[in-house]
Parts: structure tokens; C-alpha cells; sequence
């Protein structure tokens, strides 16, 4: 999905949940989205600052809370990073994340078996999930294949 195309659908969404896609939250969701892999708040600043030099940790951070309680990106908690989501209309849908630990790759997966096999285990021992997040660490088929 191209960018131009990302960001109609993102202030689609906002639009219809009144919420607020502000200018800045817009530069920082189209930063994300040139990134084909994971990529740190610290590193998202230093181009956001070439756009808006007084950009600081704290506006960069915001955007992307932003963006995540929308759903249209993913904090990737072991390597404190952030990807763009492949399907976020569907904003609290589980999400499954394979990251290859050699080129930085992550890509989204979903399977109705692991949600389900976690939900049930949750249930029975009382326990109500709000948010689903799994990270699996391992090495991608491109990078894979330069192992044999």
C-alpha cells in the first residue's frame, strides 16, 4: 500500500472517530511509513527535526501514542521500536510480530489459533486481556537463506 493511500485511509478513520489527525501527527505517521522495518522514537525525531527543528522527544513521543491508541502503528516493546500496522482499520485486532534479529525485518502476521489458544488460557485463570501483543524473535527467510 503506498503512503498517499495509508494517510487517506488514517484521516478517513480519525474523521470518523473524532479524532484529531493533526498536522504533526500526519509528518511522524508518513515518517513511519517510508520505513520498511522497525524504527526508534530517537530516530523518527532526527528526520522529524529536519522538517521542524523544535521538535523534541516529548512531540515525537506523543505522535506516537497517537498513533498506536489509533492503531495504525505497533510498539515493538523488546527492541523499543515502531512499525507501521499492515491492517489498521481493524485497530484492536491481536497482533503477531515475526522480527528477524539480523536485518531488522518485521512483519505482522495474524492467526486466529495463537489468539485463541491465548484468550482461552486468560479465561481460565480469570484473566480479562485489553491488549494482545506477540513478539516472536528469530531470523527471516532472506536472511535465513545467507545461513546455509
Amino acid at each position: 500500500m503506498n503512503i498517499e493511500h495509508q494517510l487517506a485511509q488514517a484521516k478517513k478513520v480519525c474523521d470518523k472517530r473524532g479524532a484529531r489527525f493533526t498536522a504533526l501527527r500526519e509528518q511522524v505517521f508518513t515518517l513511519l511509513a517510508k520505513h520498511s522495518s522497525a524504527v526508534g522514537a530517537y530516530d523518527l525525531l532526527s528526520e522529524l527535526q529536519a522538517i521542524d527543528p523544535s521538535a523534541k522527544p516529548a512531540t515525537i513521543y506523543r505522535a506516537l501514542d497517537f498513533l498506536n491508541q489509533q492503531g495504525f502503528v505497533h510498539k515493538i516493546e523488546s527492541i523499543n521500536a515502531f512499525v507501521m500496522c499492515d491492517h489498521f482499520s481493524e485497530c484492536n485486532h491481536p497482533v503477531q510480530l515475526l522480527i528477524c534479529d539480523e536485518c531488522g525485518n518485521v512483519e505482522e502476521i495474524q492467526s486466529e489459533n495463537l489468539d485463541l489458544a491465548i484468550r482461552s488460557m486468560a479465561d481460565a485463570s480469570g484473566f480479562k486481556i485489553k491488549h494482545q501483543v506477540v513478539e516472536a524473535h528469530g531470523s527471516c527467510s532472506a536472511c535465513h537463506q545467507t545461513d546455509i
